[in-house]
C-alpha cells in the first residue's frame, strides 16, 4: 500500500487461551530455572577457589550469556502469549534481532574456545598451565564477546535498511531474520547473502574449530592405556561435548542456509529449543556430568 510499517504484531502461538496459558506457565518456569541455574554456577565458581581455572572461567562467561540470551526472549514471549504486549516497534525489533543474533554468535565462539581449552588440557597437559594462563583466557573470552557483536553489526544494519510495506504480522514470538525477510517488500538478496556469509563465518568456522579439537581429544584419549585414565580424561570434556551437540544441531538448521526457505512454523519450534530449552539444559548438564562441580555443590550444602 506504499506506506512504511513502523511496528509489527507478533502472533506467538496459535490455539486456545488455555493452551497459551499452559505455554506461559512452561516458559515462566523454564526462565526461572534457567536464570537460577546459570546464576548459581557463576556464584559457585566465584566462591570456590578450586574452580578458579580457565575451564570454569569460560563456563561462567557461558552462564552469564545464557541469562541475557533467555532474558531477551522469554519475558516478551510471555507478554505476547498473554496478549498484553503483542506489538513491537520496528526499532525495538531490529534491536532484539541484533541482541539475540550477537549473543548466539558469542555462544558459538565461547564453545569453540572451551573446546580449545579442553584440547590443551588433554593433549598438552604439561604445557597447559603455561599456555592457557589468566591473560590468554581473558583475551579469548573478550574476543568472543567483541567478535559476536561485530559479526552481527553489518547484518543488523542491512536489515534496518529494508522496507516494510505490509502486512505487519510476524508469525513468531520474537523478531528473527527469516520473519523480517518474509515481510519485506524491498530486495532481500543483500540481507540473505549477509546472513549466509555471517552464518558460515560464525557457525561453521567455530564448529570446525570445535570438531577438530575433539578429533585430537578423542584420539589422545584412545591412546591412554588404562580404562580409568580414559574415563577420567573423557569426563573432563563430556559435558561440554553434550552442550556443543545440542547447540550446533539447532543453530545450523536455523541459520546455515542460502535463503529463508524453511517453514516459519518449523523455525518457531526449533527456536524454542534453541533459545529456551538449551539455556536451561546447560547448567544441569555441567552440574550432573562434572565431578568437580558436584563436589563443590556438596561442600556448599554441607556447610549449610
Amino acid at each position: 500500500n506504499g506506506t512504511s510499517v513502523e511496528e509489527f504484531i507478533l502472533l506467538g502461538f496459535p490455539g486456545t487461551w488455555h493452551f497459551r496459558l499452559s505455554l506461559v506457565v512452561v516458559f515462566a518456569l523454564t526462565y526461572t530455572l534457567t536464570v537460577t541455574g546459570n546464576a548459581s554456577i557463576i556464584v559457585l565458581v566465584w566462591t570456590t577457589k578450586k574452580l578458579h581455572t580457565p575451564m570454569y572461567f569460560f563456563l561462567c562467561n557461558l552462564s552469564f550469556l545464557e541469562i541475557w540470551y533467555t532474558t531477551g526472549i522469554v519475558p516478551k514471549a510471555i507478554a505476547v502469549m498473554l496478549g498484553t504486549s503483542q506489538t513491537i516497534s520496528f526499532n525495538v525489533c531490529i534491536l532484539q534481532l541484533f541482541f539475540l543474533l550477537s549473543l548466539g554468535s558469542i555462544e558459538c565462539f565461547l564453545l569453540s574456545v572451551m573446546a580449545y581449552d579442553r584440547y590443551l588440557a588433554i593433549c598438552c597437559p604439561l604445557r597447559y598451565s603455561s599456555i592457557m594462563n589468566s591473560v590468554l583466557s581473558a583475551r579469548l573470552a573478550l574476543s568472543s564477546w567483541l567478535g559476536g557483536f561485530l559479526a552481527i553489526s553489518l547484518l543488523a544494519f542491512l536489515t534496518s535498511r529494508m522496507t516494510f510495506c505490509g502486512p505487519d504480522v510476524i508469525n513468531h514470538f520474537i523478531c528473527d531474520i527469516d520473519s523480517c525477510l518474509a515481510l519485506s517488500c524491498s530486495d532481500t538478496w543483500p540481507v540473505e547473502l549477509a546472513t549466509f556469509l555471517v552464518s558460515i563465518i560464525v557457525v561453521v568456522a567455530s564448529c570446525v574449530v570445535t570438531l577438530v579439537s575433539y578429533v585430537y581429544i578423542i584420539s589422545s584419549i584412545l591412546r591412554i592405556k588404562s580404562a580409568h585414565g580414559r574415563k577420567k580424561a573423557f569426563s573432563t570434556c563430556s559435558a561440554h561435548l553434550s552442550v556443543v551437540t545440542i547447540w550446533y544441531a539447532s543453530t545450523i538448521f536455523l541459520y546455515v542456509k542460502p535463503s529463508a526457505q524453511n517453514s516459519l512454523d518449523l523455525n518457531k519450534l526449533v527456536n524454542i529449543f534453541n533459545t529456551v530449552v538449551t539455556p536451561l539444559l546447560n547448567p544441569f548438564i555441567y552440574t550432573l556430568r562434572n565431578k568437580e562441580v558436584k563436589q563443590a555443590l556438596g561442600q556448599v550444602f554441607q556447610k549449610k
